[in-house]
């Protein structure tokens, strides 16, 4: 009883730090979170809490939460810094990383995102995780995204087509068209485009058709 009396006595949380989100206010992420000034660190669920974060503010793509004894609590957060557009029912949806819908918007609106063609969501909502009608366009879409993503790719890419069923055509750089074979290595395909990218001349465009095993072919416009 005494232990627990000195905990709620002396570990409050008198400072509270949020970093990482400049789309939100910290006013906005203490009030998702629930968490206030003052509350006493060790009765805090930080589960809960990045949960309710995560779940009310759409572009947060995840939460930590530490404790900074004695007095502190720091809310770290990653925003969706490159999100999806998928083109579907007179809207435009944003999808984060995590393939959950983040924003709905006007056609013509949200350019910077690189536009997903050739997959169809089944009953698209806000907030919610999209449900793909082909989950294997899906499943190579987010792993050649998570990859693009990690290999610092994600920024220079301007669309995707998933249309053709033997292939993914890749518009990057706003220069080329990458067409890639739907069932391949895409972490060593990735490499060779930017050892590809890397030799030719910065004013160059055309297809890059990379369909076949160990070989680019660079065609020019």
């Amino acid at each position: 009883g005494a232990i627990v009396a000195a905990l709620s006595l002396f570990f409050k949380a008198e400072q509270i730090f949020v970093t990482g989100t400049s789309r939100y206010s910290q006013q906005q992420v203490l009030r998702a979170s629930g968490i206030r000034q003052g509350g006493n660190l060790f009765l805090l669920n930080k589960h809960q809490a990045a949960s309710a974060i995560t779940e009310q503010l759409p572009y947060v793509e995840s939460v930590r939460i530490r404790r900074q004894l004695p007095n502190a609590l720091r809310i770290e957060i990653t925003e969706c810094t490159h999100p999806l557009a998928l083109e579907q029912d007179g809207a435009l949806w944003l999808l984060n990383g995590n393939g959950k819908l983040i924003d709905k918007l006007q056609p013509g609106q949200g350019e910077s995102c690189p536009l997903v063609t050739g997959l169809t969501l089944t009953s698209p909502q806000l907030g919610q995780l999209a449900v793909p009608e082909n989950r294997d366009k899906w499943d190579l879409l987010q792993q050649l995204w998570q990859l693009l993503r990690s290999k610092d790719m994600a920024g220079d890419v301007q669309s995707l087509d998933l249309t053709d069923s033997n292939r993914i055509t890749l518009r990057y750089l706003d220069r080329f068209d990458v067409c890639f074979p739907r069932d391949t290595d895409y972490g060593y395909k990735l490499d060779y485009l930017l050892a590809v990218v890397e030799k030719l001349e910065i004013n160059e465009t055309g297809t890059i058709n990379m369909m076949q095993e160990g070989k680019a072919r660079f065609i020019p416009e």
